[in-house]
């Protein structure tokens, strides 16, 4: 039975990397959250197991396993649950695996992101946050990312799918009235990592004596953000709600991405400071003492050459500034990792 007096977070994909965290600092803080995951098998569901059995010692966490896109489910979940806030991470990840597999990131992205929005339409909650990337700037040569770049040229079919979320929140919001911010986030590692992303497979490569895949040959740059610096940004943002208004937020000093036609606004989470690739192999190999065997390739199709938040404005709305710079939350993830796998 909900408490009337404690909060309820739904939270959509909890027991992936940054659903886990983001709903281990919320039930720390004394809400109820409810967790909808698949236990996709897209990498270790192991992984995903040990989260979850984290999350779930504690009693105000609730999991529920099913797709987002299942006809119904989101739709019962909002009826029965009626929360207060719904951070919506649940997606198809993956920039290169979206061009073998794209029916996955249509179903789970796009036809997911709909039953969502569907749902909040029938119970409103107070305050929707849906994960979009950094990948939706795509081929865009301006940097750092400001929110309010053009973000039309998609060179992966994953950030084409996240872009159109974008597009379908904000007619949502200004159709029925719905509080929606969107969060792009930049490059996240740290513990409790996708096996599928460079920080994890270039730390298990190194202990098993592997050699590491570098693409472009190591002439990549990425705005590496630390996962509790991106979780601390999603909780300052839960506290600020859009409205349908252009005056606001009227004393801020920095351009606003706020609609002028809908309770809904886009804010990048990031590091603010772009690291090359190479510079971050050597921040793993440090962490670790050894050496990595680099098997230097070209550049794939999909990827960009560099990414760089302008944080400028979620700086203002909420006064974050990131806390952890890129050789400590190195040494953090291989010390996760270490004990771990116990190696």
């Amino acid at each position: 039975m909900k408490d009337k007096k404690q909060k309820t977070a739904l939270v959509t994909g909890a027991a992936g990397f940054i659903g886990f965290h983001i709903s281990r600092k919320l039930l720390d803080e004394g809400w109820r959250i409810v967790g909808l995951d698949c236990m996709s098998d897209y990498y270790d569901i192991s992984l995903k197991e040990e989260r979850e059995r984290i999350l779930m010692q504690n009693k105000s966490y609730q999991s529920v396993h099913e797709k987002v896109e299942t006809k119904g489910i989101l739709m019962d979940l909002f009826k029965g649950e009626n929360p207060d806030v719904v951070i919506h991470l649940a997606a198809q990840a993956g920039v290169r695996y979206s061009s073998e597999n794209p029916r996955a990131y249509l179903e789970a992205n796009i036809q997911g992101t709909f039953e969502l929005l569907e749902a909040a339409r029938a119970y409103p909650p107070g305050h929707m946050l849906l994960a979009s990337t950094s990948s939706v700037y795509g081929a865009n040569e301006d940097i750092p990312y400001n929110e309010s770049d053009k973000a039309d040229h998609p060179v992966s079919f994953y950030a084409a799918t996240k872009k159109s979320t974008e597009n379908m929140a904000h007619s949502y919001s200004h159709l029925f009235n719905l509080p929606i911010t969107i969060f792009r986030f930049f490059t996240v590692y740290g513990p409790w990592s996708r096996p599928d992303m460079a920080p994890f497979k270039f730390t298990k490569a190194i202990f098993d004596n592997d050699h590491i895949d570098v693409y472009n040959y190591g002439d990549m740059s990425r705005d590496f953000t630390y996962i509790d610096d991106l979780v601390n940004g999603i909780r300052l943002l839960m506290d600020v709600i859009p409205v349908a208004s252009s005056t606001e937020e009227g004393n801020l000093t920095v351009a606003d991405s706020k609609s002028l036609v809908a309770s809904y606004r886009i804010v990048n989470i990031g590091n603010s400071k772009p690291e090359k690739l190479l510079d971050f192999i050597e921040a793993i190999e440090k962490a670790i003492g050894r050496k990595a065997a680099r098997n230097l390739l070209p550049k794939q199709p999909g990827d960009v050459l560099a990414t760089w938040a302008d944080t400028s404005l979620l700086e203002h709305l909420t006064g974050y500034k990131p806390m952890t710079n890129l050789s400590e939350g190195t040494e953090k993830f291989v010390s996760w990792y270490r004990g771990y796998y116990n190696v």
